[in-house]
């Protein structure tokens, strides 16, 4: 007896996720940097954990802001440095009083990872936060991005970042098609994101990228007609079957 096999449904061409980032020019890059760095001088938010390069601040900030909105995060960021103002008071706290006063912002586990962060902190570094790139990775609750926004944020220092919203801005502009959730492409994003980091303004350019994720360059309904990054965007127009899963 033959078999006839079904072919499956066309669905359009297969996309396959890029292993490798797209090569980026030095004018590429200098156009990227520069339509970015124009746009936040004119859009970015002013918010407190801008105005502070106090590295257990900018902790703070980076971990409540995980899956969290900043105007949720805001009031409860102003009432926890004002009970755990340092390193030093959140490791002397209690436990228990620490996940009380993080509520009502969910996910649980991360004060008690800050208060994990703390005591290491205070045992092992006198109550300061390192300033490099393994130690800081060492303590649990810091990954890959939360120790680049820590290096380039409170240290100055010439570190990627890759959240959500730096992805997406990523993935739109310089690849355009296939999934960004694969793992293969979060290496090739964060290829790019070291790629298009400037020598100088590091603290701004990353706060812009996250500004421009966040506000403009939005995951449902994007403002493309308004994009400075329209002319060369590997995504425009926006087609959401171009972001597949």
């Amino acid at each position: 007896m033959t078999i006839i096999k079904k072919k499956p449904e066309a669905r359009g061409p297969i996309r396959r996720a890029r292993s490798t980032p797209p090569t980026l020019s030095a004018a590429d890059r200098q156009r990227f940097r520069r339509r970015l760095l124009d746009w936040y001088r004119r859009n970015g938010r002013d918010l407190p954990w801008r105005r502070t390069t106090d590295p257990y601040r900018i902790l703070v900030s980076e971990v409540m802001l995980q899956q969290t909105q900043v105007d949720r995060v805001l009031p409860k960021y102003e009432e926890w440095l004002g009970k755990y103002p340092t390193l030093e008071a959140l490791a002397a706290a209690a436990e228990d009083d620490v996940t009380e006063t993080w509520r009502p912002l969910g996910y649980n586990i991360r004060p008690r990872r800050l208060h994990a962060i703390a005591r290491e902190s205070v045992a092992r570094y006198g109550g300061s936060l390192p300033a490099d790139e393994s130690t800081l990775r060492s303590f649990k609750g810091i990954g890959e991005y939360t120790a680049g926004a820590v290096l380039s944020f409170a240290f100055g220092q010439r570190a990627a970042i890759l959240d959500t919203n730096v992805a997406r801005v990523l993935f739109r502009v310089f690849v355009g098609r296939g999934s960004p959730k694969t793992h293969a492409m979060k290496r090739t994003l964060w290829d790019l994101s070291r790629a298009v980091l400037p020598q100088r303004h590091v603290f701004d350019f990353n706060q812009a990228l996250m500004d421009f994720g966040a506000t403009l360059c939005v995951a449902r309904k994007p403002k493309c007609l308004i994009c400075p990054m329209r002319p060369s965007c590997a995504a425009y127009p926006f087609n959401p079957e171009n972001e597949r899963a």
